[in-house]
């Protein structure tokens, strides 16, 4: 987090940025995602915008190269407003996250919501195909040892769920993992990272991590989102219907694909967890929705291991797995329940 005094240095360069750029007085400035990110909402006589600050300046103009490029070809996105050294303007997207809108909403409203930012994901992969992106996009992923990585961190289950299976094929999983680099990925496609505008219409934002990889971890991202309220089988449904063929790959082959890395990318996550809750304790939901934090609480621990387990069932691959999640999911469960008896009593 930036101290103090870095944090009103980056907010004075950004004023001064914007006031010189735009010949326009900033009224105020607010932080969305909290004071120590690298975005802030500049509010104008006649509207708001965006800017970032990001510590790697490549990465920001890089950014900026994928904004002005979707954009030509949908909307799903921020637009691109400028790019002066090491700031970026776009165009604010709304204020109303996702991962705050969707709980607001009963059963038929969140799958509505979730049809829509898969939909809006599609349409971003295809307007890229349209683009110049997949000849100058970094491939993510791609090196032996991120896969390697990526699938040993089976090892993370073993504490919450006993020893794994001599069955789960670590070797193949790798195999499995390590996939061309052929379509556009926004990565951390985490609901936090959608916001809803006025007209209720849905944008994706923040793209410094995008590349090139499969293209279904743009899904996973979104899936394993521990906070994100549906189940698991709704949203492969959800995936299902509106799977765009111009990806270049047969449904079955996509969907397999998509549980084997959905299976892992929660390994991920619950990794993340119970890191941060040795480390700072168990937070509220409501703090890490509206900080868009890791999903530090148990029932968002439970929830990733739900994920993890139905998706590792859905492939022999992976099915040795599901035990194993189902497990830290039990214990995720009864920590909670012990919680809610002490508030109790």
């Amino acid at each position: 987090m930036a101290s103090g005094k870095t944090n009103n240095t980056r907010l004075k360069q950004i004023v001064d940025t914007a006031e010189a750029y735009f010949g326009l007085k900033v009224l105020k400035v607010t932080a969305p995602g909290g004071k120590g990110r690298s975005s802030f909402r500049l509010h104008f006589r006649d509207g708001d915008m965006i800017a970032t600050l990001r510590p790697n300046f490549r990465r920001t103009h890089l950014e900026a190269h994928v904004l002005h490029s979707l954009s030509r070809y949908c909307d799903d996105l921020p637009r691109c407003l400028g790019v002066v050294d090491e700031v970026m303007f776009q165009s604010d997207v709304g204020a109303r996250r996702l991962n705050m809108e969707i709980v607001r909403h009963g059963a038929k409203g969140k799958a509505d919501l979730a049809a829509e930012a898969v939909a809006a994901i599609f349409r971003i992969q295809a307007a890229a195909r349209r683009t110049d992106l997949g000849e100058m996009m970094p491939h993510l992923g791609v090196n032996r040892d991120w896969i390697e990585n990526f699938v040993d961190a089976v090892d993370a289950l073993q504490p919450h769920s006993g020893g794994l299976s001599n069955r789960f094929d670590r070797a193949a999983a790798c195999a499995a993992i390590d996939r061309p680099a052929r379509q556009f990925v926004k990565w951390d496609c985490r609901s936090g990272n959608a916001a809803l505008d006025s007209a209720d219409k849905l944008r994706w934002f923040d793209f410094e991590y995008a590349g090139m990889r499969h293209g279904a971890e743009d899904f996973a991202w979104l899936i394993g989102d521990e906070a994100w309220p549906l189940p698991p089988e709704t949203m492969l449904a959800v995936v299902t219907d509106a799977f765009d063929p111009g990806c270049g790959e047969d449904l079955d082959d996509y969907l397999d694909y998509l549980s084997i890395y959905t299976t892992f990318h929660c390994i991920q996550r619950f990794k993340l967890i119970v890191k941060e809750a040795n480390k700072r304790g168990w937070l509220s939901k409501t703090k890490v929705r509206k900080f868009d934090d890791a999903g530090v609480h148990p029932d968002f621990a439970a929830q990733i291991c739900r994920v993890g387990a139905y998706f590792a069932a859905r492939t022999s691959l992976t099915a040795p797995l599901a035990r194993n999640f189902e497990a830290a999911q039990r214990g995720f469960e009864s920590l909670l329940r012990d919680q809610q008896t002490r508030k109790r009593a």
